[in-house]
């Protein structure tokens, strides 16, 4: 199991055409997050700033160059977390993504 996510963790970068999506799809959140503050309901959307990191990290990784393979590794690590970490908020603190009633 390790040499598999060693493989699939820290593989080459997969280019531009991945990392564009991703990062298109970090904007997407981040102005999902700004309408909602502009409507006033920005209590409820906080998540959608860690789902905006998560694919901006996501994003990064893949528009490394590709001798950059450990690099980009430890971005995709760091991604992994942060949206591992939001859906432990969801379990544990689900006031975070439906807000305060």
């Amino acid at each position: 199991m390790p040499s598999t996510l060693t493989r699939v963790l820290f593989r080459k970068p997969s280019g531009r055409p991945h990392a564009v999506v991703m990062l298109s799809g970090s904007l997407l959140f981040l102005g999902l997050y700004v309408y909602a503050g502009v409507l006033g309901d920005s209590s409820s959307s906080s998540w959608l700033v860690v789902m905006a990191v998560g694919t901006g990290l996501s994003g990064i990784a893949e528009s490394l160059p590709t001798d950059r393979r450990r690099t980009a590794g430890i971005v995709r690590v760091t991604a992994i977390l942060v949206l591992i970490g939001l859906l432990a908020t969801i379990v544990f603190v689900p006031e975070f993504i439906v807000g305060e009633r």
